[in-house]
């Protein structure tokens, strides 16, 4: 029996964002089940995964069920030591910790005010003092992780660990939120929204599901602050110059267009996911340099 993995919309569940990024991370590819949140309350479709009540919640090989995303976190990261979540550092590993844990028990007033939207971004909107007491408080713990790391990488602790997948959708709220930051938490913002992983999980947030009116804002909108996708688009018919899926090599029957070159994919899902971003896959992309 191998790991499930249960998880929200991708556009709105930031907790779900960070089980997915575990098991990224650590290359692992867990049998995933959608929870719906147009559908039914969360608990409802979790009835054989109790007392789980929340998303994301991960089954293991044994058939545990472990409903909370750092709980899952240091679950994998005892079984998968050598995996990369934590560093082996005990100094290192022990401040992501600590920051890690920080995002996971704070900061109510911005996770409440300004909730995860993958699928828009607003210009500029009021926030309370409370919600940017929560935002110079991130960019304090973020410098401190910074100034210890920064010749060591581009992330909290220098390479990605834990830290950072606990704050990955803090980024996403910052970016989606035009929040002013420091140069140094603008970067780190920048690292997010540039990681592969990330952009994947947004792609999969622009296709998959419906557009929750409960978490609009009513603000002026504006562009995706995130890195500007190759342009593409899906068309009707081949040939496609691949004769493999990039994703599952099997036969193209859905297709698009990338500077006047059309590629196919097996299934439709995966075709709609690259058109948003063709640079997020880089499966797609290793074809396209073959041409």
């Amino acid at each position: 029996m191998s790991y499930e993995l249960f998880v929200g919309d991708y556009a709105y569940s930031s907790w779900s964002l960070r089980g997915w990024l575990l098991f990224r991370v650590l290359g692992l590819k867990p049998k995933t089940h959608l929870v719906d949140f147009n559908k039914a309350e969360v608990f409802d479709q979790l009835t054989d995964m109790a007392p789980a009540r929340t998303v994301p919640c991960m089954r293991t090989p044994e058939g545990t069920a472990i409903w909370d995303s750092l709980a899952m976190a240091e679950e994998l990261h005892s079984r998968h030591p050598d995996g990369g979540l934590w560093p082996q550092d005990p100094a290192a590993r022990g401040l992501g910790r600590a920051l890690a844990a920080e995002m996971h028990s704070g900061f109510s007033a911005l996770r409440s005010e300004c909730p995860m939207n993958l699928r828009t971004a607003y210009r500029k909107p009021p926030l309370s003092d409370a919600t940017l007491f929560d935002v110079a408080r991130i960019e304090t713990i973020w410098g401190h992780a910074r100034a210890k790391f920064a010749d060591e990488g581009p992330w909290l602790l220098g390479r990605y660990s834990i830290a950072d997948i606990a704050f990955a959708p803090v980024a996403a709220r910052f970016a989606g939120y035009d929040i002013g930051l420091s140069d140094m938490a603008q970067a780190y913002v920048d690292t997010h929204l540039s990681d592969t992983m990330f952009r994947q999980w947004r792609t999969m947030a622009l296709v998959t599901g419906d557009t929750l009116p409960w978490y609009a804002k009513p603000f002026d909108t504006k562009p995706w602050p995130g890195p500007t996708a190759l342009a593409a688009k899906a068309v009707n018919k081949g040939p496609a110059v691949n004769a493999k899926c990039p994703f599952t090599g099997g036969t193209p029957a859905y297709f698009l267009e990338m500077d006047g070159v059309i590629y196919g994919f097996e299934n439709q899902l995966c075709r709609n996911e690259t058109v948003h971003d063709p640079e997020a896959w880089p499966a797609f992309m290793a074809i396209t340099k073959a041409v």
